[in-house]
């Protein structure tokens, strides 16, 4: 291929022809010479198909975070190549390459050279390297080789890049392991910490709690026995993650399953700090994630290897697909967290008929986060469409409302807070449920 160069080459070979008797013999000469001059640049080009690629870096990065992925190009021809080298990325995950400084590179026979790309992703989930492009320029830069398709195919190395979820509530941890020390009795804050599972016997001390005297056991030891209790443990949370249509929506700034992922996290990092059993299950139509693991220090890691790669399906989500994947998954007693949305159409006709079923086994927690644009369009009514929208917006509260109440009414806990809070709310109930040893 021509570069630029040679046309200006061309023009300024071209000028002088102007005045001389025969200007158009003296273009064709001018012509012929620019071409030699380009075939022979173009032969003595470096060849492209000589390079080899290899590739080392991350492969996991944090959404929000930083990670760098190097590229390293070997010559393996005879010739050295002089010329351009671009690694293109998906568009998301944020990529800026910086070939030891500049766009430029020359390797020479049997060297290498690196390119370092920065990545920052902006959306979780995996992001590929799509192609390595080479352009080799001729000595006197009129002409150059470049990879074609193909052999950028063969060119470029194999490398993903997967951007995990942000986990921001992470900033509320210290708050709820604080307040799991206080139920655990670890911390003395208004007396002691009480529990739902009998631990020991002890004597009796001032400030006890005389309904925890054990009578036989005060008859046998002559002295006033009473029993120490821990909370629960060794009990299952299952978080349900609703991967369908409903989870497309966007709450504030982010999807709604993004919300619902950091609830999770927040969720399972802190129960298993209790001593509890978290497992995960994202479902719509089918079952996209499945995690179970007992392992304190390889759960966060799975959770969040798994959850990464989920994205919403634009169907609507199988309720009874839902209960029966929790029925096999969790056969003893467990505490289900549903992560949904309280729309009428979703759960009313989908989840309802089906509800009893999961409450004969399992106790049910539905989470759903609050949309605030939703209360801020029903307040408006400065115009005429502001009140029809307003009247759209108190219709779709209603509607909320309705199905909180009908699921209340079946027993099950139901979670609706903003985004900001609402990993921190569902958490909280999960505590206070811990605290009066109903899990």
């Amino acid at each position: 291929m021509v570069t630029l160069r040679a046309p200006g080459v061309l023009a300024l070979l071209a000028v002088p022809g102007l005045f001389t008797p025969f200007p158009g013999l003296w273009l064709a000469a001018a012509a012929g010479l620019v071409v030699l001059l380009v075939g022979v640049d173009l032969a003595v080009a470096g060849a492209v198909g000589d390079l080899h690629c290899a590739r080392a870096g991350d492969r996991q990065v944090r959404t929000g975070g930083t990670g760098t992925v190097r590229l390293t190009l070997t010559n393996h021809g005879a010739r050295p190549v002089h010329g351009r080298v671009r690694d293109a990325w998906v568009p998301s995950a944020g990529a800026t390459s910086t070939p030891s400084g500049s766009e430029h590179l020359t390797i020479d026979p049997g060297q290498s050279w690196e390119v370092v790309t920065e990545l920052a992703p902006t959306r979780r989930g995996d992001r590929p390297a799509v192609r390595v492009t080479v352009r080799s320029y001729g000595p006197l830069g009129l002409a150059y080789r470049q990879t074609t398709r193909r052999q950028s195919a063969r060119l470029t190395p194999p490398w993903t890049l997967r951007a995990l979820p942000p986990f921001t509530s992470r900033r509320f941890l210290p708050e709820k392991l604080s307040r799991l020390r206080i139920i655990d009795g670890q911390v003395v804050a208004r007396g002691r910490g009480q529990g739902t599972e009998f631990d020991s016997l002890r004597e009796y001390v001032v400030g006890d709690d005389v309904r925890s005297i054990d009578w036989r056991a005060t008859a046998r030891a002559e002295h006033v026995m009473v029993k120490n209790w821990r909370p629960e443990r060794d009990r299952r949370v299952l978080c349900v993650l609703d991967t369908g249509r409903t989870s497309a929506a966007r709450v504030g700034d982010q999807p709604r399953l993004d919300a619902a992922i950091d609830a999770a996290l927040l969720l399972a990092a802190v129960a298993a700090h209790a001593g509890d059993r978290v497992d995960l299950l994202a479902v719509d139509t089918q079952v996209r994630a499945s995690v179970s693991t007992g392992l304190h220090r390889t759960l966060l890691p799975s959770l969040v290897d798994a959850m990464a790669t989920l994205e919403p399906e634009l169907s609507e989500t199988d309720f009874g697909r839902v209960v029966s994947e929790v029925l096999y998954l969790a056969r003893r007693q467990a505490l289900v967290v549903l992560f949904t949305t309280l729309e009428p159409g979703a759960l009313g006709e989908g989840l309802m008929p089906v509800l009893p079923q999961l409450l004969s086994r399992h106790r049910v927690l539905v989470a759903s986060v609050q949309d605030p644009t939703l209360d801020a369009l029903a307040a408006g009514r400065g115009t005429l469409s502001a009140v029809y929208t307003a009247a759209a917006a108190e219709k779709a509260l209603a509607g909320r409302d309705r199905v909180r109440t009908a699921l209340t009414r079946y027993g099950v806990q139901v979670v609706e807070s903003l985004p900001a809070s609402f990993a921190s709310a569902v958490t909280d109930r999960y505590l206070d449920l811990k605290a009066a040893g109903a899990l």
